[in-house]
């Protein structure tokens, strides 16, 4: 019975400061094989391990960090060509990573996926220049969905694989558009993408119903939807992050299931490239995004009545390729690249490693203080 009432007491102790201490920012650099850490896209996996792929810029190559718990595991995924551009990250249900990426040298897109024991990789589409801004989802199946651009045509295309073939089309080609897609997939397994349409400077959604896409103009304030990040609530609706170039704004957009809700997040100085963006079990939208003016990774929380803003790492250099993910306890976790060393990076809110684990383990013993109460 000590034992029990002192693990409470530390619970206790812990809950009374958990939230200053989900309030510091813990930073540590990944890999810092001289120029690395661009496009990187990060997942977590059910342990709330993150996984990582990035850009070697030095060599060329698709490289995947993984946190095993104590230390991270680093390795080359594909070094065939200048690989692992607009790189897009999922993991399955067995916690196995699977990328999508442009091969630069052939302009095609690429996909590689862990099968427990190696890597498969293959070219998905070859049919001009395509494979830019990638986008990566896994659906109910583990099978790969993937938005990309298709620069000889201009247009926004869509691979989906079936169990034993890629099926390849062409969402929207009105115009120039297909620029920096962001993919994610509903409750039945149909794909939502968010892009910028070049032609018009605007920020469009399509989605896809059963039977057709449909397509609209979300934001056609001036020369808007750059760096789009798109994520859907419970139930089924979109929310977008992107930048407003014109004015170097982070701007965000919601749809209520009769209109979209617009609105500026932060005006601060030049702010709102590479944006991020997740949303938590209230379905609150948080966003990672870069600050040029303070060359400073920012984070930004909508908390159900305002935006909470703050800097999680200022590195005296430039910061690139954000991307977010949130755990199950609410925690944040982002990967980027410090462009002052042209290290890969990463920032969590989470506490100090074993500090959740304790917490689950005082919570176990006052319930069994009150059961043996109750008796």
């Amino acid at each position: 019975m000590r034992r029990i009432v002192v693990l409470a007491v530390i619970t206790l102790t812990w809950l009374g400061t958990g939230l200053a201490q989900a309030d510091a920012w813990r930073i540590e650099t990944v890999d810092s094989g001289d120029d690395v850490g661009a496009y990187t896209s990060l997942a977590l996996d059910s342990s709330g391990y993150p996984h990582i792929s990035y850009f070697d810029d030095t060599n060329d190559d698709l490289k995947y960090a993984a946190w095993d718990g104590s230390s991270w595991g680093i390795e080359t995924v594909d070094s065939g060509g200048s690989v692992g551009y607009s790189a897009s990250l999922a993991l399955d249900s067995s916690g196995y990573a699977h990328i999508s990426y442009l091969e630069y040298d052939n302009y095609d897109l690429k996909y590689a996926a862990w099968d427990g024991s190696s890597w498969a990789i293959e070219t998905v589409d070859s049919g001009g220049l395509v494979g830019r801004y990638t986008s990566l989802a896994l659906d109910s199946s583990g099978y790969a969905h993937i938005s990309y651009s298709d620069y000889t045509n201009s247009a926004l295309k869509y691979a989906a694989w079936d169990g034993s073939s890629w099926a390849i089309e062409t969402v929207d080609s009105g115009g120039n558009v297909g620029y920096y897609t962001s993919l994610a997939l509903d409750s039945s397994g149909y794909a939502h993408i968010s892009y910028r349409d070049n032609t018009n400077d605007d920020l469009k959604y399509a989605a896809w119903d059963g039977s057709s896409w449909g397509i609209e103009t979300v934001d056609s304030g001036y020369n808007v939807g750059w760096w789009t990040s798109l994520a859907l609530d419970s139930s089924g609706y979109a929310h977008i992050s992107y930048q407003n170039m014109a004015k170097e704004h982070l701007k965000y957009a919601a749809w209520d299931g009769s209109s979209w809700g617009i609105e500026t997040v932060d005006s601060g100085g030049a702010v709102g490239w590479d944006t991020s963006l997740a949303l938590d079990s209230s379905g609150d939208a948080h966003i990672s995004y870069c600050d040029l003016t303070n060359e400073a990774l920012k984070y930004a929380a909508w908390d159900g009545s305002s935006w909470g803003i703050e800097t999680v790492d200022s590195p005296g250099g430039s910061v690139h390729y954000t991307s977010l993910a949130l755990d199950d306890y609410g925690y944040a976790h982002i990967s980027y690249q410090d462009g002052a060393n042209d290290d890969l990076k990463y920032a969590t809110t989470l506490p100090e490693p074993g500090t959740i684990a304790l917490f689950g383990l005082g919570l176990a013993a006052l319930a069994l203080r009150r059961r043996r109460k109750d008796t």
